[in-house]
């Protein structure tokens, strides 16, 4: 990310503020720490999912925990609070980093291909995967993670000088900063900004319902597809995320899944198959799924990274089940990132891990034989 990026931008003053703000700086720790700036009374914002109960605690209504908060303590989240009977998220426009992203790195390969996202995190998740990628953001508390405070208005800015067709929220998991993520999306769309959300799905209707109406695609970490993984691995629960899956269906935002392969534990062919088929009975077979490689880290590092023929074995299980879409994650250069036309067979956009080098598709039909495939593409 350097100056010639914004070259076209005609402000060039807040062409500085970027660049003095984001630099160079890696994906992970982003924001630079100031002294005194970790202070939760600066990120507070009063929650928009709630109900107050007797005696000054309150119904978190945000996610499936549902917890009940007493006077001065927070959530299962840790980043909301309950203060005088009134619940609070504590990460309003806390920004602990942000990058420019190919959107296939997300991933979304049915997405706007071959464009960028503006990629922003909080801090804090609602469950707790024992091999979660980015637990420094994720899983550290809110004193640790050093941010930055930004409002909707700069984040739709930085988006706009630096080229994005959409903001994504992710890195942690973004259903515990949803007031801000709506917030930004809904002045986003006004901009005419995409907004993504990649997320473990474990959020309640409601807010998924109102989140729905500013947002344009979501990605779920559907993590197995049986509730002993969720209970040892995940610490969460399963039947939420497929909810989640089916009323995303139902608000009609694009949705794909990710599949994180960990060798030994959620690898077997048969629930594999199971999980095809439910997908491709309760929400379409058009829906696209990665299958993607593991490798050890946070807590789960005395496993072997998932072999290449394993996610390899399991991409053709759920094709045979009649997916239309299934690609192989963290392979590059695998014949399993490439998308195919289910009616030529053709490959219609190839990649390499997160670039795109071909596309084959006018305004999403095949080229090849004019099938119209399913995703929010270039008009």
């Amino acid at each position: 990310m350097d100056e010639k990026s914004f070259k076209d931008s005609p402000d060039s003053k807040t062409r500085r503020e970027f660049l003095k703000i984001a630099g160079t700086v890696p994906l992970i720790y982003s924001i630079p720490h100031k002294s005194g700036q970790n202070k939760e009374d600066s990120t507070i914002k009063r929650a928009r999912y709630y109900r107050k109960l007797p005696d000054k605690k309150v119904q978190c209504l945000l996610c499936p925990w549902q917890c009940v908060v007493r006077e001065g303590q927070k959530g299962h989240c840790q980043v909301r609070r309950n203060i005088e009977g009134k619940y609070y998220s504590l990460v309003y426009g806390r920004v602990s980093a942000y990058h420019v992203d190919p959107i296939e790195k997300k991933p979304f390969f049915h997405f706007l291909p071959g464009t960028n996202a503006f990629s922003i995190a909080s801090v804090g998740c609602n469950v707790d995967c024992k091999f979660c990628q980015n637990w420094e953001i994720a899983r550290r508390g809110l004193k640790d993670v050093p941010f930055a405070k930004l409002t909707p208005e700069y984040i739709v800015k930085y988006a706009k000088i630096s080229g994005c067709r959409s903001i994504a929220f992710t890195y942690n998991e973004p259903t515990i900063s949803t007031e801000f993520n709506y917030d930004v999306a809904a002045l986003a769309k006004e901009n005419n900004i995409h907004s993504v959300v990649i997320s473990n799905g474990f959020i309640n209707k409601k807010p998924l319902q109102d989140l729905a109406k500013v947002i344009d695609a979501y990605k779920v970490d559907l993590k197995a597809f049986d509730q002993s993984y969720y209970t040892n691995i995940v610490h969460g629960k399963l039947k939420p995320v497929l909810d989640t899956i089916v009323n995303l269906k139902s608000e009609g935002v694009w949705t794909e899944i990710v599949y994180l392969t960990v060798p030994t534990l959620n690898d077997d062919p048969l629930k594999i198959k199971k999980m095809a088929r439910w997908i491709k009975n309760e929400v379409g077979p058009d829906v696209p799924v990665h299958f993607s490689r593991f490798y050890p880290r946070y807590k789960l590092k005395n496993l072997p990274p998932t072999s290449v023929s394993t996610v390899e074995k399991l991409r053709n299980t759920a094709l045979d089940v009649g997916l239309n879409f299934v690609y192989i994650g963290n392979v590059p250069g695998n014949e399993g990132e490439n998308t195919y036309c289910p009616n030529c067979g053709k490959p219609v956009i190839r990649r390499i891990g997160f670039q795109v080098t071909e596309i084959k598709l006018n305004k999403g039909a095949c080229l090849y034989c004019g099938n119209k495939l399913p995703g929010f593409w270039e008009e």
